[in-house]
């Protein structure tokens, strides 16, 4: 009876070095997951601000109805409808006294282009060249 006892005693102490020196699966696993984690939420934001820049681009590209005029938009000599920012600089580059020349170079848009969104504000009384 004694020998049993030491040699469960012994069993049990070498069971306990033996648990220090193995190693910890579920530990491993638990990093792992949370490597996986923070590089999946990472990619998660990489591709939000990807969509949130392609929905700008979108939205410079081809502004919604509601914030063109009444009136037919303008068509620049491409046969294309000319932006609202654009509308908007050129008009604003007019108030400021800038010459034609001058806005068709800061706005890339042809003479007549600028001359059509003048005219359709309806300042045309102050064109000037």
């Amino acid at each position: 009876m004694e020998y049993t006892i030491i040699g469960l005693l012994a069993l049990s102490i070498m069971f306990i070095v033996l648990s220090f020196f193995k190693r910890d699966r579920v530990s491993k696993l638990e990093d792992d997951l949370e490597q996986m984690t923070l590089s999946h939420m990472q990619d998660m934001y990489v591709l939000k601000k990807k969509i949130k820049v392609l929905e700008e681009e979108l939205l410079l590209q081809d502004p919604p109805a509601a914030m063109l005029k009444p009136s037919a938009p303008a068509a620049s000599k491409r046969g294309l409808p000319i932006n609202e920012i654009l509308r908007s600089q050129v008009l604003s580059l007019f108030q400021q006294g800038l010459s034609l020349e001058q806005i068709e170079r800061q706005s890339a848009l042809s003479r007549e282009d600028i001359m059509t969104v003048i005219e359709e504000q309806g300042l045309r009384g102050y064109l000037h060249e």
